[in-house]
């Protein structure tokens, strides 16, 4: 492998809290200040008895000099980015990412160390790590998406074949997994309930859509090969007395390609403390997912966001929304609608419209009460303190301490 850049050295890490506590380094696609989803909120939770460090994907600049961004979110997480000279290729970019991880890690020395992944493709400048344990939290399947790497899935066999723990974000990424893995454990996409439900009391109306007409059926989440703009713009289409308000930001596909309606409102990214005020007035949701390889395995979690929120939403076919929220007669809990095309999501939308809300929140509520992020890190924790305790432990001990984990 080419050698690392020069100036590939990494500060001591900022405010370390205490050396006792338990170092966890996630090694991440998404940027932290994206879109406040999984890995947010679960870090958040971890930051509480760890130190958290997130290390994400570089960003290129014209004659920079490699290093490491190093700040400090307001979650109590550590960020670090790594900042390297534009134009630098292939091996040259792990041999560069690789130094500035270990310079980052080097002070560190010696403390208990868990290696957090989204992505298998930090292993191709991170393989030399030894954490005491290794987490592969399969969020996604990154391999479907547009723009995967060829290399995919050969780093998530090595991955697979060195996690110690690997949880899923949903049933469907469980079923493709766990045949791969002797640990694999579902936790599908959960909720903070009290941050969506201040949406149920509705609140001054955004700016930038006070002027929308009623009704208003709205989107949120990453505009991107997942959405099907086809529906969208044949919906919008079909009932141009309806307001559509979607939001979030356009990633790897051509903003020019967005359908362009009277009625279509395209209104950015916004951030996770002001999406209740959006939700808040609106009269329903809509999830119009395409029916492709990227959208496979998804669980998504504006499902619980939009149920939290109070409003009644319509998805297109996803097999995790279908079972776990969908009609009860395809195993679901019957909160949410499905629709395949765009007249059956218009009529879909109407029904709800229509629907006394009463009813459909107490099953909701009821739904939703059994989920929280908080629950979810509690149970991961427990998780990865039981096979801390079989890798830990003497090898007269072991098969005792496995019975547990």
């Amino acid at each position: 492998m080419t050698d690392a850049l020069p100036g590939s050295v990494a500060p001591a890490l900022p405010l370390v809290q205490s050396a006792r506590r338990p170092l966890l380094l996630c090694l991440s696609h998404l940027r932290w200040n994206f879109v406040f989803q999984r890995p947010q909120h679960l870090l958040t939770r971890a930051a509480r008895d760890h130190d958290v460090i997130v290390f994400e994907e570089p960003i290129f600049r014209p004659g920079q000099v490699p290093k490491l961004d190093l700040h400090r979110v307001p979650e109590g997480v550590t960020v670090a980015v790594p900042l390297l000279p534009e134009g630098v290729q292939g091996p040259a970019i792990a041999a560069a990412l690789r130094g500035l991880l270990d310079g980052l890690l080097a002070p560190e020395a010696g403390r208990e160390l868990i290696a957090w992944f989204y992505t298998p493709m930090a292993l191709e400048f991170a393989a030399h790590l030894r954490p005491d344990l290794t987490v592969y939290d399969c969020m996604d399947e990154l391999s479907a998406f547009r723009g995967a790497p060829p290399r995919m899935l050969e780093l998530e066999r090595l991955l697979l074949s060195r996690a110690d723990l690997v949880f899923t974000g949903g049933r469907s990424l469980y079923e493709a997994k766990r045949s791969r893995h002797p640990r694999v454990h579902c936790f599908p996409s959960s909720i903070d309930a009290q941050h969506f439900a201040a949406a149920r009391a509705g609140g001054p109306d955004p700016a930038d859509q006070a002027a929308l007409p009623r009704p208003r059926i709205g989107f949120f989440g990453v505009v991107d090969e997942r959405m099907d703009l086809d529906l969208v713009a044949a919906l919008a289409a079909a009932r141009p007395d309806w307001a559509f308000a979607m939001i979030g930001p356009v990633v790897k596909i051509d903003p020019e390609s967005l359908p362009r309606l009277p009625n279509i409102h395209w209104l950015g990214g916004k951030s996770y403390a002001e999406l209740p005020r959006y939700l808040g007035n609106w009269d329903a949701g809509f999830m119009p997912f395409a029916r492709n390889e990227s959208t496979r395995f998804i669980s998504p979690t504006k499902t619980p966001e939009f149920l939290a929120a109070g409003l009644p939403v319509v998805s297109t076919p996803i097999t995790d929304v279908v079972r776990d929220w969908g009609p009860k007669e395809e195993g679901g809990v019957g909160v949410v609608e499905i629709a395949d095309d765009p007249a059956a999501v218009a009529a879909a939308l109407e029904a709800v419209l229509a629907r006394p809300r009463g009813p459909w929140l107490k099953q909701v509520d009821r739904r939703l009460a059994q989920l929280s992020w908080d629950k979810t890190w509690a149970e991961m924790k427990g998780l990865i303190a039981a096979r801390r305790m079989v890798t830990r432990a003497p090898a007269g001990e072991a098969v005792a301490a496995a019975r547990i984990a």
